[in-house]
């Protein structure tokens, strides 16, 4: 983050997220101001009513990681859940778990650290490189200064860089988990999988991983490797579902 950068745990608050394309609706009826926000802005706000809620200051970002529209909402520690149960009064509302917010991720092709990226991934090879401002390219005003700078844009400016994040849609009806081999239709190892499940949205078997840069391209078909069985995939682009991000 370099030395002018200071990440603080605020443990005595909460966060909470407001996801889908109803979310604006209902933000509209507990801070309506919120509504003003557009993708990615955030704002503090002040709580004018609900179940002695009123007075409450919560910071609201017009984000998430879901592909969809939404708020997450950070409030005081000792208001989250009467919070939440004003937001599960909504009709609109309902609880989901991780594995909901995860297959929304996966069809948005959003990234899950740990699983699609690591210390040893690359910007390049993640698809990331939109991350990487022009100015922070080679002949920017403000070149490289960040962390690993000299491999990443080595490989944005030369393309050497081996493997690269892909979109695989399963042409069976088995989902590809986690972990599974990419190979060829010959058994030769390609890459492997690093997210994977049925997609809602989409209505099939979805995942998301690293092949060799000759397999890259949308259309290309490879196997992945499921109880023994060779399950094939094509590779697609990403995100799968088209977003619903609010930019005004």
């Amino acid at each position: 983050l370099g030395d002018q950068q200071e990440i603080v745990y605020l443990e005595e608050r909460a966060l909470l997220a407001l996801q889908g394309p109803q979310a604006k609706d209902v933000m509209a009826r507990l801070c309506p101001e919120a509504c003003a926000l557009v993708f990615m802005q955030h704002q503090r706000f002040t709580l004018k009513e609900g179940d002695g809620l009123a007075g409450e200051e919560i910071w609201v970002s017009r984000s998430g990681y879901t592909g969809e529209d939404g708020f997450e909402i950070s409030v005081a520690g000792h208001a989250a859940e009467a919070f939440a149960r004003r937001l599960l009064a909504e009709p609109e509302v309902e609880a989901i778990g991780l594995g909901a917010r995860d297959s929304l991720r996966l069809e948005a092709g959003l990234c899950l650290y740990g699983h699609d990226m690591d210390t040893q991934t690359t910007p390049v090879e993640a698809s990331l490189i939109w991350a990487i401002s022009k100015p922070r390219r080679f002949g920017g005003d403000r070149a490289a200064g960040f962390p690993g700078a000299d491999l990443v844009l080595h490989q944005v400016d030369a393309k050497d860089h081996t493997r690269k994040r892909v979109g695989l849609v399963a042409e069976g009806k088995a989902p590809v988990r986690e972990g599974a081999l990419l190979v060829d239709a010959d058994g030769n190892e390609l890459g492997v999988v690093t997210s994977g499940g049925f997609g809602p949205s989409v209505g099939k078997p979805i995942a998301m991983g690293y092949v060799e840069r000759e397999w890259e391209s949308p259309g290309s078909r490879v196997f992945a490797l499921v109880r023994g069985k060779h399950q094939p995939m094509v590779v697609t682009k990403m995100p799968f579902i088209t977003p619903g991000y609010y930019r005004g």
